[in-house]
């Protein structure tokens, strides 16, 4: 299992903080200011807005949260700005982290997660430090039984997409961002409701812990997605199955 993905299992075993309405609610607010700022509030015009609407609207987001939102981004309305700031560093075994931040406070926003870092047997490192260790992708994954390889295979890769990988339990679709909205829109069409869609940080290679160290490290990432400055968190660690089910015990 990718380490993408087996992340995203782990959080969901978990009962992530994100699954709460209230801070789901909050980091798309926050993204749609973001997006809208920086390329304009009209989603057909901006494909990252557009987006971030669906995910608003998937999540029962009013109407009106949205609007306001989009125009605070804009300026048509005063409110909070954040910034995207994306923070690198190493945890457990060496492993390498990346935390995809909307702060509107950055020396606060910093100084939690050197702490979180910290506190969990990592170090904050600087910039670039580990970024190169992962390439951004437009990630989709689809449940297994939905679907067969090659019937999805054909359809994903006519609309752009790079690559279609078995990954356990799922599909996982990888294509570039600017591919994400004809794949995700294509895999819909075939009457399949993605199991997650987004633009990924993929880590290149994988880094094996096990036992204590993973433990650990199971508990620094859930730290940091914790926070609530946090929009994701990306790694390149691999961890058995059996280490996430005992971290659950």
């Amino acid at each position: 299992m990718s380490g993408h993905s087996k992340w995203h299992t782990i959080k969901h075993k978990k009962g992530a903080a994100d699954a709460k309405r209230g801070k789901v609610f909050t980091r798309i607010i926050k993204e749609l200011t973001v997006a809208a700022r920086n390329g304009g509030g009209d989603p057909e015009m901006n494909p990252r807005l557009r987006t971030i609407v669906a995910d608003a609207r998937a999540a029962n987001m009013p109407a009106d949260n949205i609007k306001r939102a989009i125009r605070r981004g804009t300026g048509e309305e005063e409110g909070v700005m954040y910034d995207e700031v994306m923070y690198e560093g190493y945890g457990p075994g060496g492993v390498a982290i990346l935390v995809e931040t909307l702060t509107d406070n950055r020396n606060r926003t910093v100084g939690e997660v050197r702490h979180t870092f910290g506190k969990y047997g990592g170090n904050l490192g600087e910039a670039n430090s580990v970024s190169w260790m992962f390439e951004k992708k437009s990630v989709i994954t689809v449940d297994r039984t939905k679907i067969d390889e090659d019937a999805l295979m054909s359809v994903v890769l006519d609309a752009g997409a790079e690559d279609l990988k078995d990954d356990g339990d799922l599909w996982e679709v990888l294509s570039t961002p600017d591919a994400h909205q004809a794949v995700l829109d294509a895999v819909k069409k075939l009457g399949l409701e993605p199991a997650s869609a987004e633009i990924a940080m993929v880590p290149k290679n994988l880094i094996k812990l096990e036992g204590k160290q993973a433990q650990q490290m199971l508990k620094l990432m859930e730290a940091l997605e914790d926070n609530d400055d946090t929009k994701n968190v990306w790694s390149n660690v691999d961890i058995d199955e059996k280490d996430i089910e005992a971290s659950l015990a």
